[in-house]
C-alpha cells in the first residue's frame, strides 16, 4: 500500500520543471506513476532524495544486462515487501488500531532515515524548515488515512485509491491527447469503484481519497524540499517530526488500549517491510534500472496490493473492482509507454 506506503519519500529531481519520465514517495517522497517528478510509496513513505536520485540515476543506460535484472528482481520484492507489510500490520488493527500501527511505523521509518540521512537540524533555517515540518504533517497523515481506509475497505481498494494522487500530478502538466484519454478511463474506474451499492463503505473510500490527497501533496512539497535541504537530510528530519507527532499518539493508544506483544511485533514487522525494506531496496534498485522501467514497476502497486490482500487477507474482489483496478493501472502504463525522452 502503500504509495505504497513508506517508498513515497523517493524524490525525484527537484531543481528542474517536471519531468515526462517515470522517476512517494515513494513514502515518497519517490519516483511515482508516469512521472519522474511525482515522488513514491503505496502509501505509503521515505524513498530516495532528489540530489541523491540524480546522481544514481546518471549513468543507468549504461549498466549490463545482469544488473537490470537483479534490480528488476528487487522491484518486485520491494513491492511485495511494502504490501506484505500492510497487510500484516492489519492484524494488529483489532488490538491497537490504524492509529497505533501508523504510530509504530512513523518511529519505524524515523529510525532508519536518520541513520541514513544524519540531517544537520541545527544549521536548519526557517526557510528550510517550513517545508520539512509541512512534509512532516503530510507524511503522517497519509499514512493514517491510509491505513485507516485498509482497515475499512481493504488493502487493495486502499491502494488503488491513493495510487490517484501521484497519478493525477503525473497527468495534470500534460497537454497530450492520450494522457488526456488516461485519466479519463482513470475516472471512469474511480466513479465504477465508489458506485451506489449496498456494502458500499463511503467512509473508508473518502479516507483512501484523502490518502491519495497527502500523497500528491507529499510530492509537491518533496519538491521544494529537495531544493532547500541537501541530501537525504530534508527527508530525514520530517520522518524524524513525524515520529515525535505520533509519540503522544503512540502513548495515548498505549494506555487506552494496552497491547499486546503480538500486536506490537505485528506493527513493527510492518514498519519494516513497508519503510525500511522498501527504502534500501530502491538505493539498489535506481543503480540498475531505467527510471522509466521504475516507474512502470510502480504501477503495479494496486495489482499487488489486491493480490497480497486476497491471499493473505481474504479480502476477495469482485470482477467490477478488478477490472477498475486494471483500468487504473492500465491508464498509468500507457501514459508511461507513450512518452519520449
Amino acid at each position: 500500500m502503500g504509495r505504497a506506503h513508506d517508498r513515497r519519500m523517493r524524490l525525484a529531481p527537484a531543481s528542474r520543471t517536471p519531468s515526462p519520465r517515470a522517476t512517494e514517495t515513494a513514502h515518497r517522497t519517490p519516483p511515482t506513476p508516469a512521472d519522474s517528478d511525482s515522488g513514491s510509496g503505496s502509501g505509503s513513505g521515505p524513498g530516495l532524495d532528489a540530489s541523491l536520485e540524480r546522481g544514481l540515476a546518471a549513468d543507468l543506460d549504461q549498466r549490463p544486462t545482469g544488473r537490470r535484472f537483479a534490480g528488476v528482481a528487487t522491484m518486485i520484492g520491494s513491492g511485495l515487501s511494502n504490501q506484505t507489510g500492510a497487510a500484516i500490520g492489519s492484524q494488529a488493527f483489532p488490538v491497537i488500531g490504524p492509529v497505533g500501527v501508523v504510530a509504530v511505523r512513523q518511529y519505524v521509518a524515523a529510525i532508519v532515515l536518520l541513520a541514513v540521512g544524519r540531517p544537520r537540524l541545527r544549521s536548519f533555517t526557517w526557510w528550510q524548515w517550513r517545508p520539512v515540518v509541512g512534509l512532516a504533517v503530510v507524511f503522517g497523515t497519509m499514512n493514517l488515512s491510509l491505513y485507516s481506509a485498509i482497515d475499512r475497505i481493504g488493502l487493495g481498494l486502499a491502494v488503488t485509491l491513493e495510487f490517484l494522487g501521484p497519478l493525477c500530478i503525473a497527468l495534470a502538466g500534460s497537454r497530450r491527447r492520450v494522457d488526456a484519454c488516461c485519466a479519463l478511463v482513470a475516472a471512469a474506474a474511480v466513479v465504477t469503484l465508489m458506485r451506489p451499492r449496498p456494502s458500499a463503505d463511503y467512509l473508508g473510500m473518502g479516507l483512501g481519497l484523502l490518502a491519495a490527497v497527502c500523497w500528491a501533496s507529499y510530492i509537491l512539497l518533496n519538491r521544494t524540499v529537495g531544493r532547500r535541504v541537501p541530501g537525504a537530510q530534508g527527508s530525514a528530519a520530517a520522518a524524524a517530526i513525524s515520529a515525535l507527532m505520533f509519540l503522544p499518539v503512540g502513548i495515548a493508544v498505549a494506555v487506552h488500549q494496552p497491547p499486546t506483544v503480538s500486536a506490537v511485533a505485528y506493527a513493527i514487522i510492518a514498519g519494516v517491510l513497508s519503510s525500511a525494506v522498501p527504502y534500501l531496496a530502491d538505493l539498489f534498485t535506481l543503480r540498475r534500472v531505467p527510471a522509466q522501467a521504475f516507474g512502470l514497476f510502480m504501477s503495479v502497486n494496486p495489482v499487488l496490493a489486491a493480490l497480497v490482500g486476497w491471499v493473505g487477507l481474504g479480502q476477495s474482489l469482485g470482477w467490477t473492482e478488478w477490472i477498475s483496478v486494471g483500468a487504473i493501472v492500465a491508464a498509468n502504463a500507457l501514459s508511461i509507454l507513450t512518452r519520449r525522452g
